[in-house]
């Protein structure tokens, strides 16, 4: 079953929003992708996530200011 945003593994649920949203995606990706056990799945796409909000930052669905 996929995650979503308001249906998430425990290991999520202390994550700031932008990070737990980016580790569910890629969560369900390895599930699906690549066919992987859940624990091993969370755990990385926990990891994933925070290098992808530090490098791109939580402004990805906010509109910049001018």
């Amino acid at each position: 079953m996929p995650w979503t945003k308001n249906n998430y593994p425990n290991a999520m649920k202390n994550l700031p929003a932008a990070v737990r949203n980016k580790a569910i995606e890629i969560a369900n990706a390895l599930l699906e992708e690549r066919h992987m056990e859940e624990g091993n799945s969370i755990a990385i796409a926990i990891s994933k996530a925070k290098e992808w909000v530090a490098e791109h930052g939580e402004k990805r669905d906010k509109p910049e200011k001018k």
